[in-house]
């Protein structure tokens, strides 16, 4: 006689606003040194590894597993990206040994160009997620290449100050939207709106809507 088959579903609850939570951490102590309130990357690195690098992982290893298609990738490639700044400072400071003229520190420059033609595509599906990240990632976008540009040496005082902002910037509109995320889905309804999306390019029939979009609204 043929036993019954049971299914174990394990449900996990959606880490988006954990995340979130993690880049907005991470960046607001980043731009306290940009702005001139704080000095030095050492004491960034912790915040880096931890906040930017496994909050973000780690809910993105959660999304993947629940289907969340937009989430897994934005949150997981971001983490990536603080990962490398974490290790590119380290380095820099010499906590992996003399570096001598073994490296060229410019070459972070062009890891954020990389990641700004990677956030132009990111940003276009933020617009048909919801108002906050779409604003979240035009100055994700703002930031990137006022990086390179600074680290490049082209108009420091400029561009730096132009990362600086829009950096801070980044991370105020993140603690609203983690706020928003973990009070909408803890009450069921909305309670702090993060903005309908604009609805500009219709998704197809096969596509996976999104569950950050679900979980934000």
């Amino acid at each position: 006689m043929q036993q019954p088959v049971s299914e174990v579903k394990i449900v996990m609850s959606d880490p988006t606003a954990l995340g979130v939570f993690g880049l907005s951490m991470v960046t607001f102590v980043a731009a306290s040194a940009k702005l001139g309130w704080t000095s030095g990357v050492t004491y960034i690195i912790p915040w880096a590894l931890f906040l930017g690098s496994i909050a973000q992982i780690w809910a993105s290893m959660v999304d993947f597993k629940k289907n969340n298609y937009f989430g897994s990738i934005v949150l997981g490639a971001y983490g990536l990206f603080w990962i490398a700044v974490a290790m590119h400072w380290a380095i820099s400071l010499g906590w992996l040994g003399p570096i001598g003229d073994k490296g060229d520190p410019k070459q972070l420059a062009f890891a954020c160009i990389g990641y700004f033609i990677f956030s132009l595509f990111i940003m276009v599906a933020a617009f048909e997620a919801n108002k906050v990240f779409a604003a979240i990632l035009v100055l994700i976008n703002v930031l990137l290449p006022s990086l390179a540009l600074s680290i490049l040496g082209v108009n420091p005082s400029l561009f730096g100050t132009l990362a600086a902002y829009s950096e801070l910037g980044i991370a105020l509109l993140g603690f609203y939207a983690t706020g928003a995320i973990f009070l909408n889905n803890f009450f069921g309804r909305t309670v702090l709106s993060l903005g309908a999306p604009l609805g500009l390019i219709a998704k197809g029939p096969a596509l996976v809507k999104p569950q950050l979009v679900k979980a934000a609204a």
